[in-house]
């Protein structure tokens, strides 16, 4: 029997049981990519975060993560939740660095009594799909796009933000892609909403790599490289935004609610 170190992570929190579900899980080697994916099946958060120690020299550790479907390219809660765990248990650092398959070297650093994650800046570009906008639902004003499957859907209103009901069944069959849409706060300066049906997980809680791609929107919409957000979610989530050049850093709290072991046979 196989015993691995595991912990529950609640990121992007204001307070333990608001923000995003992650497991994390610190490794000494890789598994098989197929033991990877049925744990993450097992423990059924929208996403499960692995490491190992990065012997490369290029960071610190390397980084993957899977939902309970598929192995994704970006995920910021689960990298912010990952940097929890690592600084937590060694107080002396004030940052840590991960390599990863797809997204490049990602980085978290403290931020007062939080952590800031580092991620790439998604460019989108305005596209015109009504079929989509129809499965969105509502009445978005615009919809932007880009290559890797990041969708971005603009609302008038907070308000409207909050009473989209998505046809999930139409947006699963495009794919593991992702569907957000967003608008102006009213609390906060932005308000969102994400939703990766294809991915196994029909609304995300709180979605860092959502908002790698629609901060640089925000930013220039609003004038200002740094905003607040937060993510309408169930269980909700408040995010800080600075967009720097092509790095989109994210602040915000992480919350350990379970540390234990998971057994493999």
């Amino acid at each position: 029997m196989t015993d691995l170190p595991y912990f529950h992570v609640d990121a992007f929190a204001d307070r333990p049981f608001t923000g995003n579900q992650a497991a994390v899980m610190p490794l000494n080697e890789w598994l098989e990519d197929s033991v990877l994916q049925a744990i993450a099946e097992e423990n059924n958060f929208a996403e499960t975060a692995y490491y190992v120690p990065d012997n490369t020299g290029a960071a610190d550790y390397e980084l993957r993560w899977f939902t309970p479907e598929v192995e994704i390219r970006l995920c910021g809660h689960a990298t912010l939740a990952s940097g929890h765990i690592i600084l937590t248990e060694n107080p002396s650092f004030d940052r840590v660095t991960f390599r990863t398959r797809k997204a490049g070297i990602l980085e978290v650093r403290r931020d007062g009594p939080g952590y800031a994650v580092g991620l790439p800046a998604i460019p989108t570009e305005q596209v015109d799909n009504p079929a989509m906008m129809a499965a969105m639902g509502g009445n978005p004003l615009s919809m932007r796009s880009n290559p890797d499957g990041y969708n971005m859907f603009i609302y008038a209103t907070a308000a409207e933000i909050l009473a989209l009901r998505p046809d999930m069944k139409a947006l699963a069959t495009l794919g593991d892609d992702s569907f957000t849409a967003t608008a102006r706060g009213d609390d906060t300066d932005i308000v969102s909403r994400v939703f990766v049906p294809g991915a196994g997980v029909d609304e995300d809680s709180v979605t860092g790599s959502a908002h790698a791609v629609i901060a640089p929107y925000w930013a220039n919409e609003l004038g200002r490289d740094s905003f607040t957000a937060y993510q309408a979610s169930a269980r909700g989530g408040y995010l800080g935004c600075n967009v720097e050049g092509e790095r989109v850093w994210l602040s915000g709290h992480c919350f350990t609610v379970v540390k234990g072991m998971f057994s493999l046979r």
